[in-house]
């Protein structure tokens, strides 16, 4: 038997549209010629053309939110209190057998952005898969997004997950779930217009927030789940303990075995 890797992450870099304005990673580059005299300093008399070839090391410094990049969200991110009035947990808290298990996908491509997906929704692409949810699955969903990653359009693409939605997982057992969208609500480009319809605030970030009912993580910015069968995949994307963090960067991977 034979394993397959299938890598669910989009790298972080600079000049890409990849979050909204203002909340852009970037990465300073420095190479192996730019950091021989900061070697070489520290050695007495030691000149930095007489390093082996001169050089010192690559490194890279970055200025970074825990939500660029493929990241994992936790419930301390989305309201102070999860499952009916407990400290909402952050990152670093979170039970690690969360971010390993059976990998479930769900083909929403076809709804256009914006669209806010319904329990409905979800109950029927189920059905259509021919999958019965079981507890601890990570549900992955598959949206018009993730073909779009880097585009002018990518932060405000595909269709969001709705409460009732995310609901009807988390009401199952499913405590991950993850999207190739910028966010899993619709954008509040769409949620706004929805707003000035309703003029109710329950419809701001409602999927987010139904962790006050029930508590889970989300991964946002996921990339290559169009290539995924519905199941029959292993998901382990363990995310950096960030202490207290609201969120943690993770290298999402699909695993095969064969």
């Amino acid at each position: 038997m034979t394993r397959k890797f299938i890598d669910l992450s989009v790298p972080i870099e600079n000049a890409i549209k990849s979050d909204p304005p203002g909340l852009e990673p970037s990465i300073e580059y420095r190479d192996h010629k730019s950091t021989a005299p900061l070697v070489a300093a520290r050695y007495q008399d030691l000149k930095p053309e007489e390093l082996l070839d001169g050089e010192g090391y690559a490194i890279e410094f970055l200025k970074l939110n825990t939500h660029n990049g493929t990241h994992v969200d936790a419930p301390w991110h989305f309201a102070s209190t999860m499952d009916k009035g407990k400290p909402a947990a952050t990152i670093d808290e979170i039970p690690l057998d969360w971010f390993y298990g059976a990998g479930v996908k769900l083909d929403f491509r076809h709804f256009p952005d914006g669209y806010v997906v319904s329990a409905q929704d979800v109950e029927d692409e189920l059905k259509r898969i021919g999958h019965v949810l079981k507890p601890y699955d990570i549900v992955m969903v598959n949206t018009s997004a993730g073909k779009r990653f880097g585009d002018p359009d990518y932060v405000e693409a595909g269709c969001g997950m709705g409460r009732e939605a995310t609901m009807y997982l988390t009401s199952r057992g499913i405590r991950l779930t993850g999207t190739d969208c910028w966010s899993w609500d619709a954008h509040f480009k769409h949620m706004s217009k929805k707003y000035a319809e309703v003029k109710d605030v329950a419809v701001i970030w409602e999927g987010h927030k139904s962790s006050r009912d029930i508590g889970y993580c989300h991964i946002e910015k996921l990339h290559n789940l169009e290539v995924l069968p519905p199941f029959g995949f292993t998901i382990s994307c363990f995310p950096v303990k960030v202490k207290g963090g609201s969120a943690g960067w993770t290298r999402a991977v699909a695993i095969f075995e064969e």
